[in-house]
């Protein structure tokens, strides 16, 4: 009785020790098997994170913030019918997304009225219908920045538009900084008097998109990953070429660099003051984005006109309602907001 005790005693041991070992193999299973579906989340995670975003990857959701005015998506004009590009827009925001995943120091590139000295002449130029030095590609060297090829110091190859966006990829402490463009493309090399640093911590996440085409402009915000919120939908005036004074507003991305609560303007060819521009934001050299203009220096704020939203007729300028350009200049910080030109 004593062995067949000891004997089954045995039987128990055994089959316990084998219970045991199947639960913790069992155990150690699911917890691979859980490792494993964290990895491919994380990998998913990742590469989704890294993925370059496209225009269908972009969702934009009307919300108002300023509502008067409102245009609709298209909207009749004369005999014709006026759109807001949608699709481009997705397609800039998708490019904005891109180039803010990963981390960068960004700088803006700046020249208003040559404040930074004249840019030498590019190796190859061209004077336009306003009898300007121009690069190749058509950037004037006035309120312009030069761009040389990485390690070459003697000439600039092109100019970089006033207002331009680009990462730091040396330090702003040397003669000549390394930048890689967002606004344009390429690696260059740029004196250190024209860039501006503004750090590794701003985001573009409120940007106006401004249409030469259809003479409107919409402003939107990012709200999460992807999705962007539109605030505003108006008309707008643009600059219209017309030498020697006038100038068409320049296609481009721009960091908005100044505000003016009132923007005087000069007489045509004169120094007087003829008026000026209610609640202005600087993008890129004399160009504004603001409210009506006065003929008067001292006359009250004018609100809207029949103009908007008809053709170019400013000076280089983006005309709106006084009421959006007073959103515009309070909702779109300095050195924190985008103005993107489209055609």
């Amino acid at each position: 009785m004593h062995k067949l005790t000891l004997f089954l005693g045995c039987l128990m041991f055994l089959a316990c020790q084998s219970t045991q070992k199947n639960t913790s193999d069992d155990s150690a299973a699911e917890q691979n098997r859980q490792d494993s579906l964290q990895k491919i989340k994380e990998a998913e995670k990742e590469a989704k994170r890294v993925k370059p975003k496209t225009a269908s990857d972009i969702k934009l959701t009307k919300d108002l913030s300023y509502d008067k005015y409102t245009l609709e998506e298209s909207y009749p004009y004369e005999d014709t019918v006026r759109v807001f590009q949608m699709e481009k827009i997705k397609e800039y925001l998708a490019f904005v997304e891109n180039f803010q995943q990963q981390p960068a120091t960004y700088a803006v590139l700046q020249n208003h009225k040559n404040k930074n000295k004249e840019a030498p002449l590019v190796k190859t130029f061209k004077r336009n219908a306003y009898k300007r030095v121009s690069d190749t590609l058509g950037t004037e060297r006035y309120q312009s920045i030069p761009l040389y090829i990485v390690d070459e110091k003697e000439q600039p190859t092109l100019y970089g538009p006033d207002g331009s966006l680009v990462k730091l990829l040396s330090s702003d402490t040397i003669d000549m900084v390394r930048v890689e463009g967002v606004s344009f493309e390429g690696k260059w090399d740029i004196p250190k008097r024209y860039v501006k640093t503004i750090g590794d911590s701003v985001t573009f996440h409120r940007i106006a998109f401004v249409d030469v085409t259809n003479q409107n402009i919409m402003t939107v915000e990012r709200i999460t990953e992807s999705e962007w919120a539109i605030r505003s939908m108006n008309k707008a005036t643009t600059g219209v070429h017309k030498p020697p004074y006038a100038h068409e507003t320049p296609t481009g991305m721009f960091v908005v660099q100044e505000k003016k609560s009132k923007m005087y303007y000069l007489k045509d060819g004169t120094s007087d003051i003829a008026g000026y521009a209610p609640y202005a934001s600087r993008f890129t050299n004399g160009a504004y984005i603001h409210g009506i203009p006065t003929n008067n220096p001292n006359a009250a704020i004018i609100e809207t006109s029949w103009s908007l939203g008809t053709i170019p007729r400013s000076h280089m300028c983006v005309r709106n309602a006084s009421s959006h350009s007073k959103f515009f200049y309070d909702w779109g910080k300095t050195f924190n907001a985008l103005v993107i030109v489209i055609d």
